[in-house]
């Protein structure tokens, strides 16, 4: 095994040593070369230690400052990693001057890492300044969403040409170049376009909000996130499902949530001999005991008679819920249902089950058989079959 070990070794050197002569054109001293390394990792390190060390030391003297209370601040955590990204920054700076880069690279390259830190404090800020306006304007979260998303996407292209104009790079060109580009990716992914405009459509008209819940494509769930290709909906079974805009902005729309509370109707059969009055009166305490019942004006529980059907007498009970418990609206219906049918079955009410009246009229040829079968029943008669 460490014969095979150091052959592999071996043949590994003198791959790399072929590879580096063939660019080089001299033989490579792997005695120099592995010294040089190690040596440049041993200073490397020393380096990251010296600036680790550093960044500890006036993050300490900060804790002390603004005291423990505030260390959890959003502003605390804000500054705490620009002092690590200026930390990381003078390490790579630093490091890179060790391995022989250039004076007009690491002053490029300073001045990229700067202007980078300076677009993520002016995004930082302006994020806040956005979503404070927009909530004292009472926006809604979609809209607050869009602003957030179009504000990073312009933010970010910004910062993406102005680092890259730091090492020499011509605006113009990369601005005809994204243009070019554009157009191209405009013409290979007119999908993912088409999703992008109708998210801004459905942000813009408001079909529905973020927390409302809908039928969308016949699939039911809570919005949680309108983005800008796709609408993403929780469902009662915690299924997260996203539905291109493009599709959600074609579709039928169904709101449960736009006007507030929604009426449940359940649907309640009783036998024809019993009373429709008197199942009522047995219901309405069981709606007006529930938790989860409105009872304000308006939204009162009520029994109706929807239908006669053909084996039972068909009521409906109406209720009312809040918006709230769109997402137990299941669950509230089945304990409804539940403590009607106990309530019904205590008070002696039938709920009746689908059943077949057969009429034998004028069968006299069937007469001997029935007679013989079933003596008690006469062909003049109904029989009833369940």
């Amino acid at each position: 095994m460490v014969e095979f070990m150091a052959a592999v070794a071996e043949q590994i050197k003198k791959n790399l040593g072929d590879t580096l002569n063939a660019f080089g054109g001299h033989e490579v001293a792997w005695r120099e070369v592995g010294a040089y390394v190690f040596s440049q990792a041993v200073i490397s390190t020393l380096y990251l230690a010296l600036f680790l060390g550093a960044y500890l030391v006036v993050i300490g003297l900060v804790r002390l400052v603004v005291g423990k209370r505030n260390v959890k601040s959003p502003m605390f955590r804000h500054g705490r990693s620009g002092l690590r990204y200026l930390a990381g920054l003078g390490a790579l700076l630093i490091i890179l001057a060790q391995f022989g880069a250039g004076v007009e690279f690491l002053k490029a390259a300073s001045r990229a890492g700067l202007l980078a830190l300076s677009f993520y404090v002016a995004w930082l800020v302006s994020r806040r300044l956005t979503t404070e306006t927009l909530r004292r304007n009472q926006l809604d979260a979609s809209i607050q969403q869009l602003a957030g998303n179009v504000l990073s996407v312009v933010m970010a292209t910004f910062a993406v040409v102005t680092i890259l104009a730091q090492f020499g790079f011509d605006l113009l060109s990369i601005v005809a170049g994204l243009g070019i580009v554009g157009i191209a990716v405009g013409f290979a992914a007119q999908s993912t376009l088409s999703n992008f405009i109708a998210g801004i459509t459905l942000l813009i008209e408001r079909p529905f909000r973020i927390g409302d819940w809908v039928t969308i494509n016949g699939q039911d769930g809570k919005v949680v996130k309108i983005a800008l290709r796709t609408t993403w909906l929780r469902t009662r079974d915690n299924i997260f499902t996203m539905i291109p805009n493009d599709s959600v902005a074609s579709s039928e729309i169904v709101n449960y949530s736009a006007e507030g509370a929604t009426r449940l109707n359940i649907p309640v059969g009783i036998a024809y001999k019993e009373s429709a009055k008197a199942a009522r009166d047995i219901i309405m305490p069981v709606l007006l005991a529930h938790p989860e019942v409105l009872q304000s004006p308006g939204m009162e529980p009520r029994v109706v008679l929807k239908n006669l059907g053909d084996s039972s007498v068909d009521l409906e009970v109406k209720i009312w819920i809040t918006p709230d418990n769109l997402d137990v609206q299941p669950g509230i219906m089945a304990e409804v249902l539940e403590q009607i049918k106990e309530t019904l079955d205590e008070a002696g009410i039938e709920i009746p089950f689908p059943h077949l009246q057969l009429f034998v009229d004028e069968a006299k040829g069937l007469k001997p058989l029935f007679e013989s079968l079933y003596p008690e029943i006469r062909p003049d008669r109904p029989v009833e079959r369940e």
